[in-house]
């Protein structure tokens, strides 16, 4: 009876855990499609909401901008992306931190050119007071 009750225990907790990570592997996805949509909007407030204050956020050119350069590049519409299509997307949480790898697909205009972009991207979440925000991001260019 002790060894059944145990299992019962054991199979509970390893319930309990399993459906945590699905909760935050779910606020996770949220938390990209908001940056997807701070990132196309390029509003600042948004942008903002959905990054740390100590953002390292690392273009494919090898470019790495902090919170402040990141915002002013696509608020001051210096970068714009006017549309963006995610996929291959697979997260890993551990603990608070989130890794979150993607294919990024589009189109932008950066000073005034028009381009197309194929990007493979690792984006860092952290869970910071509750809420997903993204500490880190590096792109690199695909074929």
């Amino acid at each position: 009876m002790k060894n059944i009750v145990l299992v019962l225990v054991m199979m509970l907790v390893s319930a309990t855990i399993v459906n945590a990570q699905t909760k935050d592997e779910k606020a996770v996805t949220e938390a990209v499609e908001k940056l997807k949509k701070a990132l196309l909007d390029g509003k600042k407030d948004q942008l903002e909401a959905i990054t740390a204050p100590q953002l390292s956020y690392g273009h494919s050119s090898g470019k790495i901008e902090d919170r402040k350069a990141f915002v002013e590049a696509l608020t001051s519409g210096a970068s714009d992306f006017t549309a963006m299509e995610l996929s291959d997307q697979k997260i890993t949480v551990v603990g608070n931190t989130a890794l979150v790898r993607h294919r990024l697909d589009g189109t932008s205009v950066d000073n005034g050119k028009p381009g197309t972009v194929k990007l493979g991207v690792m984006l860092v979440f952290e869970k910071m007071k509750g809420q997903w925000l993204l500490l880190g991001r590096q792109a690199f260019k695909l074929p």
